[in-house]
């Protein structure tokens, strides 16, 4: 099947009050996720992370799925061979696991906006790293994480191993990842992998009020919040503390922070402007 709508269709961003929306638009295909879109999605995270006006994104999709992982069949073809050469050598696997879903999830984890994940529905392979990537999840009553790679015979890529252990007990995980059983929302949310279930029909609504409070946040706060946690299982405690000391003098330099400090001596609320 050949997908022919622009890729300004499958993979749409609009901005409303300093929230960036992005949403995986191909129903059609379960929103399995092409190159392209991969790679515009990697590109639209990192702008996010420069741009001052965005303080929140929300990552979703449309349709019944959320993401059921890569589309093989949109996948690049590799560099031209020599004559003899095999079809494929030793690095080529890795290099595309690290050029592509690698590359994805690091976009998402180290994105300096705060990211929500609004899982609508079915997000296995890729698609469910995809959704533990974020930093706030919300799923859709119906949803189902899938690790469904042992039922392709493969090993799980997109930092599954690294980033599943450090939401869940690693027992748990094993489980996910050796039998590749549906976890139905309501689970994943009771082991730590979702922070939310709600009505399907209040997904969009629940996750635009708490985008909305992070985006009238302290969003450089926020930010160094998130790096500073995001390191916290990989550190030791001279070196995170460290970061932590490093990361409060680095904060009190914004406005913000100062504007924190004012309002709560003077008694108001504060009036936070993102940087």
């Amino acid at each position: 099947m050949t997908d022919e709508r622009p890729l300004t269709d499958q993979l749409t961003a609009r901005e409303d009050r300093g929230v960036l929306w992005l949403t995986l638009n191909r129903p059609e295909a379960a929103n399995a996720i092409t190159p392209d879109q991969r790679d515009r999605l990697i590109e639209l995270l990192a702008d996010a992370g420069r741009r001052v006006e965005v303080r929140a994104v929300v990552l979703t999709a449309s349709g019944k799925h959320f993401c059921t992982g890569a589309d093989l069949r949109h996948s690049r073809p590799g560099p031209e061979r020599p004559a003899g050469a095999p079809e494929r050598v030793v690095g080529d696997v890795a290099r595309v696991i690290q050029d592509g879903a690698q590359r994805l999830i690091t976009a998402v984890v180290d994105c300096e906006k705060p990211v929500i994940g609004a899982i609508n529905g079915t997000a296995a392979g890729i698609g469910a790293h995809l959704a533990m990537a974020c930093d706030l999840v919300l799923a859709a009553d119906g949803t189902r994480f899938i690790e469904v790679f042992v039922r392709r015979g493969l090993v799980p890529d997109g930092a599954g191993c690294w980033l599943l252990p450090r939401l869940v007990g690693l027992q748990k995980v094993k489980e996910l990842m050796f039998f590749g059983d549906d976890l139905p929302a309501a689970e994943a949310e009771r082991i730590g992998l979702v922070n939310r279930v709600v009505p399907a029909d209040e997904l969009d609504k629940v996750a635009g009020e708490w985008a909305t409070r992070l985006a009238s946040g302290p969003t450089r706060s926020i930010g160094l919040t998130k790096a500073l946690l995001n390191r916290s299982l990989d550190s030791d405690r001279p070196t995170a503390l460290r970061e932590e000391a490093l990361a409060q003098e680095i904060n009190m330099t914004t406005h913000d922070a100062n504007e924190g400090v004012a309002a709560f001596v003077e008694r108001r609320d504060p009036d936070y402007q993102g940087w």
